[in-house]
């Protein structure tokens, strides 16, 4: 038999590693990887002789990681890490940059923090491209199939490869045409008038509403729509209410007046706050050009919400 040594290990075997550990299963590894079955099990093969450990066994349909492998799986990451740091360099030149950035969000992040992100990134880093696309039911695949670089979300995936930082945090308030009706003032008028609200396209709803239904609280909704922009067209001109985030009040619902969700309801909600992450994958964690992108939102998102400060969360007029 061939010694087997550490010099036998590469960048492409750590990577199979973790694809597998991440995915639960040998078949759906060798697809993301573009590679056929055989050539997974092969590799797998000689990494269980160099680590002298089964690595995974079967359970049920699928295969689980050992303990000895789910130990190794964060010193392959930083391992990872380390080559790709080393491959790229250790400096990031803005101006000299000349990459694309995709970033995957809804309609109230992208509108509230993506054009000022732009601005920022192509004043310092003219050559570089910002892709954004839709965050649809947030998920883990999204980052590890590398479909984008950043994703920004209120429910971050939870996944030991999954990297996630509070961005900031808002409120849901409830929106409505001061020419056409007047606020609620209690819970009585709230819950009696019509509403309006979000439904994602893969019929995922907001947190608040999910929070109505713990509570066992209805309300007459008439209409719901597949994003946030669809609200303004069904609340211009009538009586409905829209209870969606706050800071929708910068762009998509700067027309309308709001009110905060009568206190009597929002009290007794367990999550009346509605934070925001930036997520990404753990291979991009040193990345200097990633840390780049991540820092350049941060500031981004500081600026956008520092004017927001010092006024009320609602307003009535």
């Amino acid at each position: 038999m061939n010694k087997i040594d550490y010099l036998d290990l590469d960048g492409r075997t750590l990577k199979l590693f973790l694809a597998v550990l991440e995915e639960g299963s040998v078949t759906v590894a060798a697809k993301r990887l573009g590679l056929t079955q055989s050539a997974v099990s092969h590799t797998l093969d000689k990494l269980r002789a160099l680590m002298h450990d089964p690595l995974f066994v079967k359970s049920g349909r699928g295969i689980v990681a050992t303990a000895h492998a789910q130990a190794l799986a964060e010193k392959a990451r930083t391992l990872l890490d380390d080559m790709k740091a080393l491959a790229a360099g250790s400096q990031f030149d803005p101006k000299k940059a000349a990459l694309t950035f995709t970033v995957a969000a809804n309609d109230f992040q992208r509108d509230l923090l993506l054009p000022r992100f732009l601005e920022r990134v192509k004043t310092q880093a003219p050559g570089i491209q910002l892709r954004v696309i839709p965050s649809g039911l947030p998920s883990a695949q999204l980052l590890r199939e590398e479909q984008c670089d950043l994703l920004l979300t209120p429910v971050p995936p939870s996944s030991a490869d999954i990297i996630q930082k509070r961005l900031f945090e808002d409120r849901f308030v409830c929106f409505y045409d001061a020419k056409s009706r007047s606020a609620p003032q209690t819970e009585k008028d709230y819950l009696s008038a019509s509403h309006i609200t979000v439904v994602f396209e893969n019929l995922d709803r907001l947190e608040f509403d999910k929070e109505l239904a713990a509570l066992d609280i209805e309300r007459n909704v008439v209409v719901s729509v597949a994003n946030f922009s669809g609200v303004p067209p069904f609340l211009r001109g009538t009586s409905l209410l829209a209870t969606v985030p706050s800071l929708l009040r910068i762009e998509i619902m700067r027309e309308f007046a709001s009110v905060p969700v009568p206190a009597s309801i929002s009290e007794r909600m367990h999550h009346a706050v509605l934070p925001m992450f930036m997520v990404w994958h753990g291979r991009n964690r040193f990345d200097p050009a990633h840390e780049w992108l991540r820092k350049v939102l941060q500031e981004t998102t500081a600026a956008v919400l520092r004017p927001l400060a010092a006024k009320p969360a609602a307003s009535k007029s």
